[in-house]
């Protein structure tokens, strides 16, 4: 088997999230933020090169400060940018703004109006570059809109044309979404074509067009389709997987101290992507997301905190059940 160049390549959003330096404040009093790289397939690659995979992005920025910065810092990652595409037609990276009221209280205001991580264009998928790698990750956001709806569709067949392993991280995200009917469509017709699929219950019930899904359902009816591995998050309840050939494992939450909830599930799949890949095995693989996941709400950040090995092996250790 000829060994590829990419452990992991992902597409989609990457844009600059804007966290609050002040905790305990509303973001009306709040004058201070930090700025980071964000989205969800930003994250999740930054996150499995810093876990030591070797990870390339496929995705459009803004030609400007804020592009420059995104590619910029997911370079010094580790992460290959040559097929980050700069737009040209003067749209703008996302924005989010992020409100810390307390651990249990925490909010984002989206500015997500013609932003160019939208406009990756079907044209800008390259079929070399995506058979180079042994997985590729989609996040449910780049199916919200054309032309990055079909670009995404493009990258998830040419995948399936040449056995690189799909997973789809539902990353749900309502404000990019017309109705719930559409959502469920694309959801659905993605999940259906990929190898592995990750959220969170209420994101499945999304896929599903239900407030009431039930995980047995859930995977029947992947399971009639290409997946061979769907994992359910439950929040503080853990997570479960389940095989096609009838297994199911699970894995509880660590305790940690919560500082904010956002970024636990880019952080989760980049650590239970790297376990899987280094034949970890599954019920591991649940552990190290959890860990990482526990980590990264520890912390002020979601793409600069992204653990390292050491990091989740110590947090897993510490809490052996």
């Amino acid at each position: 088997m000829t060994e590829k160049r990419f452990d992991l390549i992902a597409v989609g959003r990457a844009c600059i999230d804007l966290n609050a330096v002040e905790y305990n404040r509303p973001m009306e009093e709040t004058l201070t933020f930090s700025k980071y790289v964000g989205g969800s397939p930003a994250n999740i690659a930054i996150g499995a090169a810093k876990l030591g995979l070797n990870c390339g992005f496929i995705g459009k920025v803004p030609d400007d400060q804020h592009g420059r910065f995104i590619t910029t810092y997911m370079a010094d990652a580790g992460i290959d940018t040559s097929e980050m595409i700069i737009d040209q037609d003067g749209h703008k990276a996302g924005l989010a703004f992020t409100e810390i009221l307390s651990p249990d209280e925490c909010s984002i205001l989206m500015y997500r109006d013609d932003v160019a991580d939208l406009y990756l264009e079907p044209t800008e998928i390259n079929e070399d570059y995506i058979k180079s790698s042994n997985m590729l990750v989609v996040s449910g956001t780049g199916l919200a809109k054309s032309p990055s709806r079909e670009a995404v569709l493009k990258a998830v067949s040419i995948a399936r044309k040449h056995n690189v392993q799909i997973v789809f991280e539902l990353d749900y995200r309502p404000y990019t979404w017309q109705n719930p009917e559409e959502t469920a469509i694309y959801y659905s017709l993605v999940a259906e074509q990929s190898d592995i699929v990750i959220g969170t219950r209420d994101e499945y019930n999304m896929m599903e067009n239900t407030t009431e899904g039930k995980n047995d359902a859930t995977v029947a009816y992947l399971f009639d389709h290409q997946p061979s591995l769907v994992v359910i998050k439950h929040g503080v309840q853990g997570s479960y997987a389940y095989t096609k050939d009838g297994q199911e494992y699970r894995a509880h939450a660590y305790k940690t101290n919560v500082l904010k909830t956002f970024g636990a599930g880019d952080s989760y799949a980049a650590a239970f992507l790297y376990a899987l890949s280094q034949n970890k095995g599954i019920e591991t693989a649940l552990k190290y997301g959890s860990a990482s996941a526990a980590i990264v709400v520890s912390k002020h950040s979601s793409s600069e905190a992204m653990p390292t090995v050491e990091a989740i092996e110590e947090l897993m250790t510490a809490q052996a059940k």
